[in-house]
């Protein structure tokens, strides 16, 4: 096996699973803590993106497109929330996805009439555009060490708040009884709010760094909200740190999947026969995985706490 390789697949999984993880962060905790199934949070992930690409293409900056487009991104869930999200939480969950599924194609629709059909580009500054060298003569992109970098930072954080912090121990309060924190003058509609407006950015965040890779276009949300869900069941709902874990091992195993699998069942089939099988196994095996955690462990790997 070559080794600069193989560790090249360990970064660009681990990348992924970062990747995964800004978006299943926001994710799980509206749906573990607010108990709210949200099949749009795909599509904040696709606005951060465009929103991204829009200032980055008037102040020429991708620093400055991340730093509006988050906060941005932000105020377009807060009003999302106010003005159809809340009105659901008190529904069922078949409410729920109806609702959110509504709101998927008025967003994309949205998005084609302001940015049109066409994707967008978006350029990377010119010290994001190097390499860093790794083992032997190989390489891995600045850029893509910068993405693992900034998932990190902002799982740490989301551990910390939503774990040490007193806004964490509302959020979790209003999650366990809505009632009781309402009752002691807390403004738990806000509390929400603020919950899922931090989801989005978050989301938005995530697209707005995968954008210069594969460019912002319409649906690119809808590609990774269902790998998001997978991730936050493998890990728990309502976990951050489930779904930290959740995401790396889905990325790990996706990456090394697609790149291993048929050198591996080539060792007991013919060559025809594992090249042919190895692209639908590799793409299974996130499902398989998800399947056996459901039967094994319900709750999840790292459920959160319930007290």
């Amino acid at each position: 096996m070559d080794m600069s390789l193989f560790l090249i697949q360990l970064l660009n999984g681990l990348q992924y699973g970062v990747l995964l993880f800004l978006v299943a962060a926001g994710l799980t905790l509206v749906f573990g803590i607010m108990d709210f199934i949200n099949l749009a949070h795909g599509s904040f992930y696709m606005i951060g993106a465009y929103l991204c690409g829009t200032i980055t293409a008037v102040t020429d900056s991708f620093l400055l497109g991340v730093l509006l487009g988050v906060p941005l991104t932000a105020l377009v869930g807060y009003v999302t929330e106010r003005s159809v999200i809340q009105t659901l939480y008190q529904r069922d969950h078949l409410d729920h996805v109806l609702a959110t599924f509504g709101l998927i194609l008025i967003f994309d629709t949205g998005v084609h009439i302001i940015w049109g059909a066409e994707g967008m580009a978006i350029p990377l500054p010119a010290w994001l555009e190097t390499s860093v060298p790794l083992v032997g003569d190989s390489q891995f992109p600045t850029y893509r060490i910068a993405i693992i970098a900034v998932g990190l930072a902002v799982a740490a954080g989301l551990y910390f708040v939503v774990n040490h912090t007193k806004t964490g121990m509302l959020i979790r309060a209003g999650a366990s009884n809505r009632r009781m924190v309402e009752a002691l003058g807390v403004d738990i509609r806000l509390l929400f709010a603020l919950v899922f407006s931090v989801g989005v950015a978050i989301a938005g965040a995530s697209g707005m760094m995968i954008a210069p890779i594969t460019e912002a276009r319409i649906g690119m949300g809808n590609d990774i909200i269902i790998i998001a869900f997978v991730v936050i069941i493998i890990g728990g709902i309502g976990s951050i740190k489930g779904a930290f874990v959740g995401a790396l091992i889905v990325g790990m195993i996706d990456t090394l999947g697609r790149s291993y699998l048929d050198q591996m069942m080539k060792l007991f089939m013919s060559v025809d026969a594992a090249e042919t099988a190895a692209p639908a196994i590799s793409a299974m095996l996130v499902y398989i995985l998800m399947a056996i955690v459901l039967a094994l462990r319900p709750q999840g790997l790292f459920p959160p706490k319930t007290r």
